[in-house]
């Protein structure tokens, strides 16, 4: 049961993400913006697509990369289930509170009010800990090697990107933003 709610929560996170995609395109919004200020964001979907089939390897018993576990935990992985359940509600949270300013990367054409509510006064991007979240969760049900690689790396490009965001809001909202910094943590 844990591993079909761990794919469940890959699914539900790409629906959630792009639902709001398209739902914006419909209002005349382009949310989209990957890869347009680094190329490199390009080799990030086969390699997510390589993690979504590893974890639906394992979840539906199709060929697997590896079969090396760290451990054998049902208790880690009924955790590991409810922090993925819990990243996909900060997801959708995170998602409703962005309203219009939700991009997929960095949008440097418009200029939409700086999002400081909701879960944005907990935690100055909640997206990131909720992927986070996803990721760790994924780990604990599926605690293999590669998946433990992916939750690194992804935490790590998660920060890279918070690294750029932020040095983009600076220029873009200035003093509005070092005191929203002043008062909400980066992560939690």
């Amino acid at each position: 049961m844990q591993k079909m709610i761990a794919a469940l929560t890959l699914i539900l996170a790409v629906l959630a993400v792009a639902t709001r995609v398209v739902a914006m395109r419909r209002k005349g919004v382009k949310a989209m913006h990957l890869g347009e200020l680094d190329k490199t964001d390009f080799l990030i979907p086969p390699f997510a697509l390589f993690y979504f089939y590893l974890v639906f390897a394992d979840a539906f018993g199709w060929p697997a990369v590896s079969l090396q576990v760290f451990f054998c935990s049902e208790i880690a992985s009924w955790v590991g289930a409810a922090v993925g359940l819990a990243g996909i509600l900060l997801l959708l949270s995170t998602l409703v509170f962005f309203g219009t300013s939700f991009r997929v990367g960095i949008d440097t054409g418009n200029s939409d009010k700086l999002v400081t509510t909701g879960v944005f006064a907990l935690s100055r991007n909640p997206i990131y800990v909720a992927f986070a979240w996803v990721l760790l969760g994924q780990f604990l049900v599926f605690p293999n090697w590669i998946l433990l690689v992916y939750a690194v790396a992804g935490v790590l490009l998660f920060h890279r990107q918070v690294v750029r965001e932020e040095a983009f809001l600076k220029t873009r909202y200035g003093e509005e933003y070092l005191e929203y910094c002043g008062r909400v943590r980066r992560y939690l």
